[in-house]
């Protein structure tokens, strides 16, 4: 059981723990959950929903980062390539969203080096696929997201994370 304050991930979104109420309906406990990327919402969900998990672990994170270069992109046609991202984005894993901006980023790298317009379905994905990876990630790392961003970026770039 999670405590009022607690940063759980409930679906894809982070969410905090505003509070949590005893048998609230059908006597049964719930937690009145608020996404971080819309405080405006707030969510009940009973405390037994399994739809709710724990943040990843920053030992989970520096094994992801060290495994950035070997996680592949998405080889397909332009005409199922939204059906691929959409299925790695419901699965929602850490390298299925890394596999979903490493081929958005070098299909729009790829558009843009032949002077094309960056295709809106990339853009709507990656920006999608980031903020699900990145928010989680600045949660655990105390970061901002752009911070996490580039922490990754420089990470990746260096070659390895110390553990």
């Amino acid at each position: 059981m999670y405590n009022i304050g607690d940063y759980v991930v409930y679906l894809k979104d982070v969410c905090k723990i505003l509070d949590i109420k005893k048998k609230y309906m059908n006597d049964t406990d719930y937690y009145i959950l608020s996404p971080i990327n819309d405080n405006s919402l707030k969510l009940n969900i009973p405390i037994n929903n399994h739809s709710i998990r724990n943040l990843i672990t920053i030992e989970k994170i520096n094994e992801i980062i060290n495994n950035i270069l070997n996680i592949k992109t998405i080889e397909c046609d332009d005409k199922n390539i939204e059906q691929e991202y959409k299925k790695l984005l419901n699965n929602a894993s850490w390298e299925d969203l890394i596999t979903i901006i490493k081929t958005t980023y070098k299909r729009n790298q790829a558009r843009l080096d032949n002077k094309k317009k960056i295709s809106d379905k990339d853009k709507n994905y990656f920006e999608l696929a980031e903020i699900y990876l990145y928010t989680e990630f600045s949660i655990v790392l105390n970061m901002s997201f752009e911070e996490t961003k580039e922490y990754i970026i420089k990470k990746v770039e260096e070659g390895v994370v110390n553990e």
